[in-house]
């Protein structure tokens, strides 16, 4: 196990559900600088929690400079599963064999697979030398083990752009490239990421969503979302459109889909909260009420002001409307950054820095910090109260804490579905009707679950449970 140097700062903050207590409220634990395992650099973090609450970061290995495709670049990953206080060592996602063949710009998202991430990324010419007849291409590899296997890279740029892509409108388009960081994985199984794309021969990007209805097998790209705009994120709304937050120099643009993400309003949007460099940054859902939690959240981390220094996590109790709570994490030179929920309900940040305060050579880190910590104490990470047991709408779920399994009882249940603590469905099954189950979760990791369970009738009830 590879170990990097760790800050660990501790208080003692109240328990966040029944007896779970989350006490160590900040974190940094270092997985690159340069010059490790013979590569000059490292860049363009991504980092997402996978279905078994292990950790998972992927990152540009820029093995002889610091510059973009076509140079020579592996894809990275590692793996945590202490809640990144030590990472695996670096295994490759995808090999670059020399200048115009290299990969980079990693995105990553839940598939709907049992313990299943999809990581699309690009290769090739690099995005200013790319032309439809000699495309910087798109790829997509499958992990099915919590990300700590993937399957060799599958092209799928005939989907989007070029020559031989299947849409005719498309084949005059000179390149695309993914935003790298999250993808989205939506309520309805819609895998989601926000392509940057040159549509003519000008040096002007505009944002599409790439899209999958089946899995990552074939995909549609979306109408335009932005125009002028560059790497962009996509996360789902409590209602069920989809909020893009937008690359821009300045104040961050956003868009808003009400239709999953095919088309989009005609204009983007400014946020007044959100002030930034241009440069990449991340969004991602924190909590919902939909799935028990005391608020809906969104997390958005970016630099602030109008250099590459302060990446700052930003926090929204309106779906993106405002963003009235920050705390600058890395208060000198940083850069792109990615955000994770842990299961304890904590956050983790993947982030570009330097320490030193030069612009570039960064090394990359990994903060993890508490929603108490973040907003100085006046925000605590929680659920909706729930009724006493014998509620009608309310489920009996015991023992609490688990540990192997649960009992559920309630009268004719019939289908059951289990939620973690970032609201993605982890567990799903259809039962015999009957008034008390037992469900086997020893493949579940520790943390706090919403179940909901309908009755041969359709009627729902719900109840939580730790572990």
């Amino acid at each position: 196990m590879m170990k990097k140097v760790v800050l660990l700062v501790i208080v003692t903050v109240s328990a966040f559900f029944a007896n779970a207590q989350n006490d160590t409220i900040f974190t940094r634990t270092e997985l690159y600088h340069p010059g490790d395992y013979g590569s000059t650099n490292y860049r363009i973090p991504a980092v997402i929690t996978a279905k078994d609450g292990s950790i998972v970061a992927v990152t540009d290995k820029r093995k002889y400079n610091e510059g973009d495709l076509p140079q020579d670049i592996d894809i990275v990953c590692n793996r945590s599963t202490d809640g990144g206080l030590t990472w695996s060592e670096p295994y490759t996602i995808a090999q670059g064999t020399g200048v115009n063949h290299g990969f980079g710009d990693c995105a990553l998202a839940w598939s709907n697979d049992d313990n299943g991430l999809i990581a699309v990324f690009v290769g090739g010419p690099g995005l200013w030398n790319s032309t439809p007849s000699e495309p910087i291409r798109s790829y997509k590899s499958y992990s099915y083990d919590n990300g700590q296997t993937w399957t060799e890279p599958e092209d799928i740029t005939r989907f989007i752009f070029g020559d031989d892509c299947i849409i005719p409108e498309h084949q005059t388009w000179r390149a695309s490239f993914f935003g790298s960081g999250n993808g989205l994985l939506t309520s309805t199984g819609r895998i989601m990421f926000v392509a940057a794309i040159r549509e003519g021969s000008a040096q002007s990007l505009s944002n599409h969503a790439v899209y999958s209805d089946d899995n990552g097998l074939t995909w549609q790209v979306s109408g335009r979302a932005s125009t002028g705009g560059d790497e962009a994120k996509v996360t789902e709304l409590v209602d069920g459109r989809i909020l893009m937050s937008i690359r821009h120099n300045g104040k961050r643009w956003y868009n808003i889909s009400t239709n999953g993400g095919e088309t989009w309003r005609p204009s983007t949007s400014s946020w007044n909260d959100i002030t930034a460099p241009a440069c990449n940054g991340d969004l991602i859902r924190y909590t919902s009420v939909n799935q028990g939690h005391n608020k809906n959240r969104l997390l958005h981390s970016v630099p602030k002001g109008t250099q590459r220094t302060d990446v700052t996590v930003y926090v929204s109790y309106d779906e993106g409307e405002t963003w009235p709570v920050s705390k600058t994490i890395v208060p000198y030179s940083s850069a792109y950054s990615s955000l994770c929920v842990l299961p304890d309900g904590t956050i983790g940040l993947y982030v570009e820095e330097n320490p030193s305060g030069e612009m570039g050579n960064y090394s990359t880190a990994f903060y993890n910090f508490s929603i108490e910590w973040l907003t100085d104490g006046n925000d605590t990470y929680g659920y909706q109260a729930i009724s006493d047991n014998n509620a009608e709408n309310t489920l009996k779920i015991y023992p609490v804490p688990a540990s192997s399994f649960i009992m559920i009882e309630a009268e004719n249940i019939r289908k059951i579905k289990i939620y973690d603590n970032q609201g993605h469905l982890v567990k799903k099954m259809t039962v015999t009707a009957s008034s008390k189950v037992k469900i086997d979760v020893c493949d579940l990791p520790s943390g706090t679950y919403l179940v909901e369970a309908k009755d041969v009738k359709g009627n729902k009830k719900q109840g939580r449970f730790v572990k």
